[in-house]
């Protein structure tokens, strides 16, 4: 029970690592400004806090039954918006965005200057909206979660 806390306190993490990312690259394409030490670490926390919640997700995904569901049967499991959020949807659409996060990290560093801030848009912004969709916030019906639990 605790690790799901961590786990849904860690995403306010992620969200303003990422948010920062995506001003950062909106900022400096307007602005025409070069890529600074502040767009590099933007985007490294945003890269570390990412592979932390994949790393307490994995660990949850495994110890909460939810890789068993699928093995059991992964038809009852779609047919249920629950089982199928968490057991499918959720972990599939963050793992997608950790892997953009990560390849625009990696694209970030070998772009030439003038490339680095649209790049940066383009890999952190749809990573950060996929895990928007992703999260289970308290308004989503049948999903929805507290947005701070309690430990």
């Amino acid at each position: 029970m605790a690790l799901i806390s961590i786990h849904s306190i860690t995403r306010w993490a992620v969200l303003i690592f990422g948010l920062w990312t995506v001003f950062n690259a909106i900022s400096g394409l307007i602005s025409k400004r070069g890529y600074n030490k502040a767009d590099n670490l933007s985007n490294l926390f945003f890269m570390i806090s990412c592979d932390i919640q994949l790393l307490i997700g994995i660990i949850l995904y495994i110890t909460n039954g939810w890789f068993a569901k699928l093995t059991g049967g992964m038809g009852e499991v779609m047919k249920d918006p629950y089982n199928r959020f968490y057991a499918m949807e959720h972990g599939l659409t963050m793992i997608i965005a950790w892997i953009l996060v990560h390849v625009g990290r990696t694209s970030v560093k070998k772009a030439s200057e003038d490339k680095k801030h649209k790049i940066m848009l383009r890999y952190f912004g749809l990573a950060f909206l996929l895990i928007i969709v992703s999260i289970p916030w308290p308004f989503r019906q049948v999903i929805g979660k507290a947005l701070f639990p309690s430990i």
